[in-house]
This record gives structure tokens, C-alpha cells and sequence, in this order.
């Protein structure tokens, strides 16, 4: 499934991560974390798209 974990290993990491962190506290990770992935992906596609910029300019 997710590199070699089944179904209990992640149910284990997840009950630890809730231990950890609370109920209450997930929300506001999941959150961070969506926000993070989604500016990395921006950063990402604005990156890629100065390169192909550069590529059309060199070839001209």
C-alpha cells in the first residue's frame, strides 16, 4: 500500500499520532500541513514554467 505498510501498521501510527498530539490538535496539523503541500506544488509549477521560459528564449 504506502511502501510496504498494510492496513494495521498505519492504524497504529495513527493511534500514536492522535496520543501525541490530542483530538483536538489534528485538525490544526492536517490543516498546516495541506497548506504546506499546496504552496510547495506553487512553488513547484512557478519554477517549472521559468524554465520553459528560458528553454523558448534559447531556442528563438
Amino acid at each position: 500500500m504506502f511502501g510496504g505498510l498494510g492496513p494495521p501498521e498505519i492504524i497504529i501510527i495513527f493511534l500514536v499520532i492522535v496520543l501525541l498530539f490530542g483530538g483536538k490538535k489534528l485538525p490544526e496539523l492536517a490543516k498546516g500541513l495541506g497548506k504546506g503541500i499546496r504552496e510547495f506544488k506553487k512553488a513547484q509549477t512557478e519554477e517549472e514554467s521559468k524554465e520553459e521560459e528560458k528553454k523558448k528564449i534559447i531556442n528563438e
